[in-house]
């Protein structure tokens, strides 16, 4: 695929994004996106084939950057208050720039379909895996006391939440935030001798 392709996709995918934050998935429909992006009907299934695609799309992107860096840390953080902590902050982060992408996802992605929606709750769950697993080492290890399973998701809520008011370029960086948020936290898990 070319740059402008490429481009032209992203565009109509950021476009679409903000629509369906602001409209709903099911409140908006494909004229308005191809209204919004200049981009005849023709054009605009050229770049994305079908509106639950443009779901998808933009559902699936922000997951597979977070599972990357979840990955990446995965491999070279040890430690795993450490660890969290990258989670953290690189959530925030990525939360605060695409908080259009975040909205959607958080609110629509129930619309998915079929092996769309299978394959987004799949790479949720290998997501919030890494959370699980860095929890479950730190209680191993000793740092942290024993701790519901559902923790995670626990943990998870207070970060994703924020697509509802976190501003990129507020008083505090969203990396200063995850910190105090899993400040908070860690403070209530740490085992008792610590």
């Amino acid at each position: 695929m070319s740059n402008k392709y490429d481009a032209n996709r992203d565009r109509v995918l950021r476009v679409a994004a903000e629509l369906f934050a602001k409209s709903g998935y099911h409140g908006t429909g494909v004229a308005e996106i191809g209204e919004a992006t200049g981009l005849g009907r023709g054009a605009l299934y050229h770049y994305i084939g079908s509106k639950e695609a443009i779901l998808y799309e933009i559902s699936s992107r922000q997951l597979a950057q977070m599972n990357t860096v979840a990955d990446e840390l995965a491999l070279s953080e040890a430690d795993p208050e450490e660890r969290l902590r990258g989670l953290a902050r690189a959530l925030m982060r990525n939360i605060a720039e695409h908080r259009a992408e975040w909205t959607v996802f958080f609110r629509e992605y129930n619309a998915l379909t079929d092996e769309r929606r299978d394959r987004i709750i799949a790479e949720r769950e290998r997501y919030e895996s890494h959370w699980r697993n860095a929890l479950e080492q730190g209680i191993r290890d000793g740092q942290f006391r024993a701790l519901p399973r559902l923790i995670v998701k626990g943990l998870l809520g207070m970060f994703n939440y924020s697509y509802l008011w976190i501003i990129p370029a507020g008083a505090e960086t969203p990396e200063e935030i995850a910190d105090e948020f899993l400040d908070a936290v860690l403070t209530g898990m740490r085992a008792a001798d610590r």
